[in-house]
């Protein structure tokens, strides 16, 4: 098996810096280690007292039991140099996916967990399901969102766990509205606006189809001052009328947002398809600036891992 001192090495390394750092930007979970030594093709973020250990699928062939023994050893280098357990530790592979599958759940159960992030507390589920319940590189963007959320209308769609929400709700904005077509997720931000302590009358949460809420709510003349829309990649739930293609959907999603803007307000617009290709009909309709530079956080070593973008009208 592959000597794993360098890795320890670059682990601790990294912790030493970023342990500190992190106490520094009031968070519990930030990403420690990412692909810095192609040998060792794992990405490891710390939440909390634990940790989430993603090994990236790079073709190598090797067999089953090495294989095993080699993860094995990867867990324990990561619960010596954190000091923690191996059993807060949770351990995936990310396969290539073929054609356009796509999957969520991992079949674990899993345990939540609560962490901290500027004095908000979220529930993550590290085994459950492929993601933990809190993306880290959008870090940024929600700090912006909670700095100038006060006395605003907030909309949230392809809220996810409505991290988001949270940060606006409770950097002050009056009302607002969080979106996604999942029971799972709505149900998992209604347990995170209660973790926070937030007015359950006066943010409410609808589930429903991003498509269908934009034709409805714009045909309701109803108006926000403050947007995020993070879309994934790509989607064919069949729980939505239409398949979702971030890049051929791009301005049906935007020019619905924006419709629902009211004068002044600000779309941040988000999203994670390697090589997006922002269209340049949309630069010419609205102000457009791309601050993917300024939205991925310091702990990232991947600076491409989402663009994002500031959408006003013109």
């Amino acid at each position: 098996m592959r000597d794993l001192t360098p890795f320890s090495n670059r682990l601790s390394k990294n912790h030493r810096h970023l342990a500190k750092w992190a106490k520094r930007q009031d968070t519990e979970c930030y990403r420690l280690y990412d692909r810095d030594i192609p040998e060792f093709p794992v990405i490891v973020d710390v939440y909390g007292a634990s940790a989430h250990i993603q090994e990236v699928d790079t073709g190598w062939q090797i067999d089953e039991d090495s294989h095993a023994a080699w993860l094995d050893a990867i867990r324990q280098a990561v619960a010596e140099v954190l000091a923690i357990a191996v059993d807060d530790i949770a351990l995936k592979t990310r396969r290539r996916q073929k054609g356009l599958a796509q999957y969520e759940k991992t079949g674990e159960t899993g345990r939540e967990r609560i962490v901290s992030e500027t004095s908000r507390r979220f529930i993550v589920n590290l085994e459950a399901y492929l993601d933990t319940g809190l993306f880290l590189d959008h870090r940024n963007t929600r700090r912006v969102v909670g700095e100038h959320a006060a006395g605003k209308r907030f909309l949230n769609l392809f809220a996810y766990t409505g991290s988001f929400t949270v940060y606006a709700a409770t950097g002050g904005a009056i009302s607002s509205v969080t979106v996604d077509l999942s029971n799972t997720y709505q149900d998992w931000s209604r347990r995170n606006f209660e973790l926070n302590g937030l007015d359950l009358s006066r943010h409410s949460l609808v589930r429903a189809d991003v498509f269908r809420y934009l034709q409805d709510a714009a045909a309701a003349d109803e108006r926000f001052d403050l947007i995020v829309m993070d879309p994934p990649s790509f989607s064919n739930s069949k729980k939505m009328l239409d398949i979702l293609d971030v890049q051929r959907d791009q301005q049906r999603l935007v020019d619905g947002a924006m419709a629902l803007l009211a004068p002044g307000g600000v779309l941040y617009f988000s999203n994670n398809l390697r090589g997006f290709k922002l269209d340049p009909a949309l630069a010419e309709r609205y102000r457009v600036e791309d601050i993917s530079a300024k939205s991925v956080p310091e702990d990232f070593r991947n600076r491409k891992i989402h663009q994002c973008f500031r959408v006003t009208a013109r």
